[in-house]
């Protein structure tokens, strides 16, 4: 799969977060969206993945397979820190719920297993700690049978074991998926194929009123 973007270009209210950006996501490959914090590193992320609108600009995506823009969330899957979980629900819970909208490459069980949440299968997401709430959110993503994986700043609240298992997720299950990371840590992209530096598309300009 392929994401095609032309003088793409983001505005809240009158102020430019990024303008002119234009580039081609292949499949297959990582691509890391780097800068400082607010420099629109997650808006971009959103609007590639169509959770936001751009105002100017196109993000047309292309695929062996024809599909219609509206299902193109069937084809992404996204871990970001604003992304919430559904907390009264259980670690199992929590998964045959995402199960029901994105197919799972491996059984839940296996999926928990691997992210080094079993003693918190039947936990409450309420009573999680921040690390553990991370971890469920790359299972999700991470596992999700989807072409496109999107990755927003992924090792927040992360220790060191979770930052390894990041890793271990990137070396084991990304293999021909077309990876964007947005993120100012270098550990996170590391591996990257490109980066990215979103401040050469930065506009100083207004818009009119």
């Amino acid at each position: 799969m392929q994401i095609n973007v032309t003088n793409l270009g983001k505005r809240y209210n009158r102020e430019w977060i990024f303008r002119n950006f234009s580039y081609v996501f292949t499949a297959g490959k990582k691509y890391a969206i780097t800068g400082p914090n607010g420099s629109g590193k997650s808006t971009l992320l959103q609007v590639l993945a169509s959770a936001i609108i751009h105002n100017e600009g196109d993000v047309q995506y292309t695929a062996d397979s024809t599909f219609s823009n509206e299902d193109i969330y069937k084809k992404i899957a996204i871990a970001a820190p604003y992304l919430e979980l559904i907390e009264e629900m259980t670690t199992l819970e929590m998964l045959a719920f995402h199960a029901q909208f994105k197919t799972l490459q491996l059984p839940i069980t296996k999926i928990i297993q691997i992210v080094a949440l079993e003693n918190a299968a039947h936990k409450q997401i309420r009573y999680f700690s921040s690390g553990m709430k991370q971890r469920l959110k790359l299972a999700q993503a991470f596992f999700s049978d989807t072409p496109i994986l999107f990755l927003d700043e992924p090792t927040t609240n992360l220790d060191a074991d979770g930052i390894a298992l990041y890793r271990s997720l990137i070396n084991n299950y990304t293999k021909d998926k077309l990876v964007i990371i947005s993120s100012n840590d270098k550990q996170e992209y590391d591996f990257c194929d490109e980066t990215i530096a979103l401040s050469e598309f930065k506009s100083t300009s207004r818009s009119p009123m």
